[in-house]
């Protein structure tokens, strides 16, 4: 679902907002989000989930061109933990069939457990 599919949902289900009135809504949802976010606060969405900030220490990487040693700094990145009941209505649903994961996104899957 991208931004402008929540828009015009928001829009459908609520007769008396229009597009523009619902696009405002989501903007400024979102705008107060980043806004809570850069300053380090958490937030806390009852039944859907939780946003925070990790910190990634700095560390040393490898220039793939030039194969040299770089230090890569210090990142401060947005980390979401879905609630209980987010968890379990996504599980109730099913999720992709088991034919839908490549070897790919399997592989991924497995790297971000780690």
């Amino acid at each position: 679902m991208t931004r402008s599919d929540l828009v015009a949902r928001l829009a459908e289900r609520f007769g008396q907002l229009t597009q523009r009135d619902a696009e405002f809504a989501v903007k400024t949802i979102l705008d107060a989000m980043s806004e809570a976010l850069a300053h380090g606060h958490r937030i806390e969405i009852r039944g859907f989930g939780s946003f925070s900030i990790n910190r990634r220490p700095p560390r040393m990487g490898r220039n793939p061109r030039s194969g040299e040693q770089v230090l890569i700094p210090e990142k401060l990145v947005p980390h979401f933990k879905p609630g209980k009941a987010l968890r379990e209505a996504v599980d109730a649903r099913g999720g992709p069939s088991t034919a839908d994961i490549t070897p790919a996104t399997e592989a991924e899957a497995l790297i971000r457990k780690a």
